[in-house]
């Protein structure tokens, strides 16, 4: 039975402190899709998410109303279509992101994830098609997410895709340049990619999870903010209790919300992603967390030492409100989308090193960051080289912005946001990237 001030704390943070629930991701399986004929396997494609998700948003709409719980997003991740595709007989993979633009706007979703190629250890046929289509698959659609695994710890990192996503990335940028490059914002390029994120761009629904499945991804940077308020000067040891606790009760909120959609749609419940994902409102930042820690600003010395006690604690605190924690749980650090981190990295306080340092500690990587239109690849590969080593998640989400140089600002808008252009290092790393192959994974894979 909930007490009096447990009630009211909940309230306060949702009223004051920005707690909600980020998103309701329902995942589908398409393997049963599949067809030879790319038009029947687009028509069943389109079917099946419409028969399954078809009460995800009114479900949810009803949800955030009755129990008065902020519910942002409801979004559909699939089986990635690279697999789904490969007995099709096309080389046009734009098609099947049509299909599912056209879904999702018909079940009402804000995004819908899932085109995207699992090629750490090679590519298929099919991986190459969905590769070289994203940038017109994305730019000819709007609420498609794509993703591509290129490495992971037990199989090392393929290079070959790592080059390839470079040169993608920069072609979905000028596709869509009229937009500050909007379509890398939905494009995602992992490392030990999971198969259980709600967040997009990056979810996907795994091989192995269950024909359909409800995902519920909770966030509250303002609440933790809020917290640590009250406990400014103390030791760190107080700092990452007061975290843990703060965890535990967004946590059960979260579950709270996913068992009921679950119940209402027939549908598994699968996991709570406790992401910290901040947004542009003043007060929502990963950023200000960091800094009531005692940081003068986020990016100076102290901050990955910050950041590593923030996402332990929250994980930690996830993992005792909730035996079904998954997907990513722990920090994310999008630059344009944490109102504390444009104003760092506006200032140069925050480099892309640093931040490159820091995704050794969070939950992803380099997320929602603009920098120049020329930008390597090898920023991928040194991101991926990270994940690998450290068996853990790591992503790149950046924003080549067309005609756009250090200091010039993109603009996203909604959760989005924007950011300033970034500066890289203006050594060339081609050489390195053109030998292709395979860097091997770690010795410490090798574990059975």
């Amino acid at each position: 039975m909930l007490s009096r001030n447990e009630i009211m704390q909940t309230i306060r943070m949702i009223d004051q402190q920005h707690l909600d629930i980020r998103t309701i991701t329902m995942g589908i399986s398409l393997l049963s899709c599949a067809d030879p004929d790319p038009e029947a396997c687009c028509r069943k494609i389109y079917d099946k998410i419409c028969r399954r998700a078809e009460r995800l948003v009114p479900t949810g709409e009803a949800i955030e109303t009755e129990f008065g719980i902020p519910i942002v997003n409801k979004r559909i991740s699939v089986t990635p279509i690279a697999l789904v595709a490969a007995g099709c007989e096309t080389a046009d993979y734009v098609p099947f992101a049509k299909a599912l633009d056209r879904a999702a706007r018909t079940c009402g979703v804000n995004f819908i994830g899932g085109y995207s190629a699992l090629v750490q250890k090679g590519l298929t046929e099919a991986d190459r098609k969905l590769m070289n289509a994203i940038p017109e698959a994305l730019a000819e659609t709007e609420l498609v997410c794509a993703s591509v695994n290129v490495g992971s710890t037990r199989a090392g990192i393929n290079m070959d895709a790592v080059r390839t996503m470079g040169q993608v990335v920069k072609k979905t940028a000028q596709r869509t340049a009229d937009r500050d490059g909007f379509g890398c914002a939905k494009l995602v390029v992992f490392c030990n990619a999971v198969e259980d994120n709600p967040f997009m761009a990056g979810a996907f629904h795994g091989v192995g999870e269950a024909e359909s499945v409800i995902n519920v991804g909770v966030s509250g940077p303002g609440v933790v903010y809020h917290a640590l308020q009250s406990v400014k000067g103390q030791p760190f040891d107080v700092v990452a209790e007061t975290v843990k606790k703060t965890a535990f009760r967004i946590t059960r909120m979260g579950q709270l919300v996913a068992r009921e959609a679950s119940a209402r749609l027939d549908t598994p419940f699968g996991i709570v992603d406790l992401s910290l994902a901040p947004t542009p409102a003043v007060g929502d930042s990963v950023a200000r967390i960091l800094e009531e820690m005692g940081l003068e600003v986020c990016g100076t010395h102290g901050t990955t030492a910050a950041l590593a006690l923030l996402n332990d604690a929250v994980k930690k605190g996830g993992v005792m409100a909730s035996s079904h924690v998954g997907g990513l749980s722990g920090a994310f650090i999008p630059v344009s989308e944490d109102e504390g981190m444009i104003a760092a990295a506006s200032s140069g306080a925050l480099t892309m090193d640093k931040l490159e340092a820091m995704t050794c500690v969070c939950s992803v990587g380099l997320d929602m960051i603009a920098v120049p239109g020329d930008t390597s690849a090898a920023i991928i590969a040194d991101e991926a080289a990270i994940g690998m080593v450290n068996n853990k998640t790591t992503a790149v989400r950046i924003i080549p912005a067309p005609g756009k140089q250090v200091g010039d600002r993109v603009e996203m808008g909604g959760l989005l946001g924007s950011a300033p252009v970034m500066p890289v290092h203006s050594g060339s790393a081609e050489d390195f990237i053109s030998r292709g192959g395979h860097i091997p994974a770690p010795l410490h894979s090798l574990k059975n």
